[in-house]
């Protein structure tokens, strides 16, 4: 599935992020594991240190590569090994593929379809993909603008979108806290509850559980919640 290949980041309340940043971002982190296992030591990886490198590739994937991919499903099959003391080498490992995919422009394709500069916004990238075929990608990128217009929302209505530690809060929770502000009412929220389940199952791989039909709702619905709810 195109979805599976293809590496569309967005930026938290930003837009498409240029590939040379991703990979530099990419190659900062793959130099400070290369300088850690320079050591030549299994202690080296067992350290803090070495906690802390493999916690930020493991972000760094998750941030640069498209909900769904390959590179995030095998990061997720990681997630679930018990091998804590080689964990960081298989993280180093999808990283340093992401890095080599993107520097060896194997992500221009579907990039030339979503460019920023061609297109008015997110749903209309996602309305360009769709009408080619492409629903599953077209979901993602709706639910992704869908969740970064909620935490605009929250930050319009003095909401705080960010968790005390600093972390961002997930979509579900923003979603609760505006209703709970009286941004809007409980049916609505139930809506943008379903349509992030929507998003998920697209994400994760769930194709068969919506058509073509469903994914055009999507846009449609969540283009006109933008315009009732503009942040």
């Amino acid at each position: 599935m195109l979805i599976r290949s293809v590496e569309i980041t967005f930026m938290r309340g930003a837009g498409l992020m240029e590939i040379d940043k991703m990979v530099e971002q990419l190659d900062v982190l793959i130099a400070e594991y290369q300088d850690l296992i320079a050591t030549r030591s299994d202690t080296a990886l067992a350290s803090d240190r070495a906690k802390l490198v493999a916690s930020r590739l493991e972000s760094a994937i998750d941030r640069l590569a498209v909900p769904g991919s390959s590179y995030v499903q095998q990061l997720d099959l990681y997630r679930i090994e018990k091998r804590v003391k080689y964990k960081i080498r298989d993280i180093y490992s999808i990283a340093l593929g992401l890095r080599d995919d993107l520097k060896a422009g194997w992500t221009t394709s579907v990039m030339e379809l979503v460019h920023a500069d061609t297109h008015s916004g997110y749903l209309e990238m996602a309305g360009t993909l769709l009408a080619s075929g492409y629903k599953d990608p077209a979901v993602v990128i709706t639910g992704t603008s869908l969740e970064v217009h909620i935490r605009t929302l929250c930050t319009k209505h003095g909401i705080d979108a960010e968790l005390p530690n600093g972390a961002p809060k997930k979509a579900d929770v923003m979603n609760s806290d505006l209703k709970k502000a009286g941004v809007y009412n409980e049916a609505r929220k139930k809506q943008i509850t379903a349509w992030m389940d929507l998003r998920n199952k697209a994400a994760h791989g769930d194709y068969t559980c919506y058509d073509e039909h469903q994914a055009h709702m999507f846009i449609d619905g969540v283009r006109d919640f933008m315009l009732k709810y503009p942040a």
